[in-house]
């Protein structure tokens, strides 16, 4: 029987998937570090992380890699997925609102959850940019609601373009609750569309806290247009299997995290 080839002998490609393997298991990988495991100059592994990345399988950092957060699904799709996961991290979400808040809550399936997890006759003021959220609050006691205009992006279940963002810059929140593609200790909050994550960044710019709340196949993982940096989001919830590295890293970098209790599924 042939023996495996040793790190030093491994063909371009045959790396490039040992890389890969690495990146998915450990969340990032280190040039110098993979030199030194596959016995190879640090040029050429940046030579491969150069060309996962032209693939779209990785996203180059200072000194390494991450991996890309898995593609967004369509809201409607998203709604059905993870329910019981998302439902315990609404919970803790909660938990960081105090009465006669405004909030501003962003479109998605984890934030609609958010928003039905909201405690009742807290004189809650509630703005948003998707009509499930605000149809969702309308006949419960205690909440003002304003729904912010513009186009309806059915992908992602709210308004978005020049008038959302025009409305976002006349009103000012407590606290916000922006949709989270990935998020990273060190390169901040991401987002897959251009006109969505310039819309997710004038929500932050319009409110005195930041809440992320991610699932966590999100975190340390980046996606293709950076919201903004760590250092503006004041609040991360997570979901209870999180591990303490990882919910160390974001704490280090100044984020209060609060870790969900376990899921019912």
């Amino acid at each position: 029987m042939a023996k495996p080839p040793l790190p030093g002998e491994l063909l371009p490609q045959e790396r490039q998937h040992e890389i890969l393997q690495r990146l998915r298991s450990r969340g990032r990988v280190v040039a110098a570090e993979l030199a030194v495991e596959f016995a190879a100059s640090e040029d050429s592994i940046r030579r491969d992380l150069r060309e996962l990345a032209a693939q779209g399988l990785c996203r180059r950092v200072y000194g390494g890699a991450l991996p890309l957060s898995a593609a967004v699904a369509p809201l409607q799709q998203r709604r059905s997925e993870q329910v019981g996961r998302k439902l315990a991290l609404a919970r803790k979400a909660v938990s960081l609102v105090r009465e006669g808040q405004v909030l501003l809550i962003d479109a998605g399936s984890t934030n609609a959850a958010i928003a039905a997890a909201l405690p009742e006759r807290m004189n809650l003021t509630v703005i948003t940019n998707a009509p499930d959220i605000a149809l969702a609050l309308i006949e419960r006691e205690g909440f003002e609601i304003l729904l912010l205009g513009g186009r309806i992006d059915p992908r992602i279940g709210g308004a978005v373009g020049a008038q959302t963002l025009q409305e976002l810059q006349r009103v000012r929140a407590d606290l916000c609750f922006p949709g989270a593609c990935a998020i990273d200790a060190d390169s901040g909050l991401w987002g897959f569309d251009s006109e969505e994550s310039l819309q997710k960044r004038a929500m932050i710019e319009a409110s005195g806290e930041t809440v992320v709340v991610a699932t966590s196949d999100k975190l340390g993982t980046v996606a293709t247009h950076r919201i903004a940096p760590i250092a503006e989001v004041q609040y991360l919830v997570v979901e209870h299997a999180v591990g303490r590295p990882v919910r160390a890293a974001f704490s280090a970098r100044g984020v209060s995290v609060h870790r969900a209790e376990a899921a019912a599924d």
